[in-house]
C-alpha cells in the first residue's frame, strides 16, 4: 500500500532566470554573485518536499522551456513553478543606443511570449504536473536606464529618444507581467503575485539592486514570503511539520 497523501514527499521543479537563479549585484565586490540566501533556498527548507532549481542567468522563456523537457524526465517534479519574463522583455540597449532610429525588437515577442508559455502550461497539465506562474517583480526604471547606459549621457540621451521617455521602460516589463497574469486567469493556472507584493512596499526600489531590475537580499525575502503565503492558502500539504503556519514551492 503506497503513501498516503499526507505522507507523500512531493517534488518541486523551479524553472526561470536570474531572479530565481538568486542572482544580485554585490555591491562591495562591484559584481553580480549568486546570494545564498535566495527565495528558493529561503523557501526550501519550510515545505516539505524536495525543490530543484533549474534557473539560470539569462534564460528566456524560450531557452528555459527548451530544456524543461530532460529536466522533468530526470527529476519527474509533482510542480513546476515558472518565473520567466525580465530577460524576454529586455532589449539589446547597445544597439539602440547606437541607432535610435530605427525598430528595435525585445528577446521575446510579446506574442511568442503569451503562446509558449501557454503552451507550457498545457503540457505540463498533460503530464499530471501542477504549474504555477509569477508576475515579475517592478523595475526601477531610472535606475535601470542608468545601468543599461553605463552612465554614459550620450547613450542614456539616444535610448531616451527611441524610448520616447523613461517610464516606457516600466510600462513595457509591466505589459509582460499583466500577460503572465491574464493567462494565468485565462487557463485557471496557478498565479503567485510577486509584483503586488514589491508594490505593497512603502519604497519597492529599496528592494532592487542597483542595476535597477534584480532583487536584492531583501526582495528575494519578500518573494519568499509571497511564495510561502501563497502556498499555505493553497498547497498546505507541502507545509513542513517544524513551519506549519507557513508555505511555498
Amino acid at each position: 500500500m503506497g503513501p498516503s497523501v499526507a505522507e507523500k514527499i512531493y517534488s518541486c521543479l523551479v524553472s526561470g532566470d536570474s531572479i530565481s537563479r538568486g542572482v544580485i549585484f554585490d555591491e562591495k565586490r562591484g559584481q553580480y554573485a549568486v546570494l545564498d540566501r535566495n527565495y528558493v533556498a529561503l523557501v526550501q527548507g519550510r515545505i516539505k518536499g524536495m525543490v530543484r532549481n533549474v534557473s539560470r542567468f539569462g534564460n528566456t522563456l524560450m531557452r528555459g522551456i527548451g530544456k524543461l523537457g530532460n529536466d522533468i524526465a530526470k527529476i519527474r517534479p509533482d510542480i513546476v513553478l515558472i518565473e520567466y519574463g525580465g530577460n524576454d522583455c529586455d532589449f539589446d540597449w547597445k544597439e539602440i543606443a547606437a541607432n535610435p532610429e530605427t525598430t528595435h525588437k525585445p528577446n521575446t515577442d510579446p506574442e511568442l511570449f503569451q503562446k509558449t508559455l501557454t503552451e507550457t502550461i498545457g503540457s505540463l497539465e498533460e503530464k499530471g504536473i501542477v504549474p504555477v506562474l509569477m508576475t515579475l517583480p517592478p523595475l526601477d526604471a531610472e535606475r535601470f536606464l542608468k545601468w543599461v547606459s553605463k552612465r554614459d549621457s550620450a547613450d542614456e540621451s539616444s535610448i531616451l529618444k527611441w524610448l520616447g521617455g523613461v517610464t516606457q521602460i516600466y510600462r513595457w516589463q509591466e505589459g509582460y507581467s499583466a500577460s503572465i497574469a491574464a493567462i494565468a486567469e485565462k487557463t485557471k493556472t496557478r498565479c503567485i503575485d510577486i509584483r503586488a507584493a514589491f508594490l505593497r512596499h512603502p519604497d519597492y526600489s529599496s528592494l532592487i539592486c542597483r542595476d535597477g531590475i534584480h532583487p536584492n537580499e531583501k526582495g528575494h525575502v519578500v518573494i519568499a514570503d509571497a511564495v510561502m503565503d501563497y502556498i499555505e492558502n493553497n498547497f498546505s500539504i507541502l507545509l513542513s511539520d517544524r513551519d506549519s503556519s507557513s508555505m511555498t514551492v
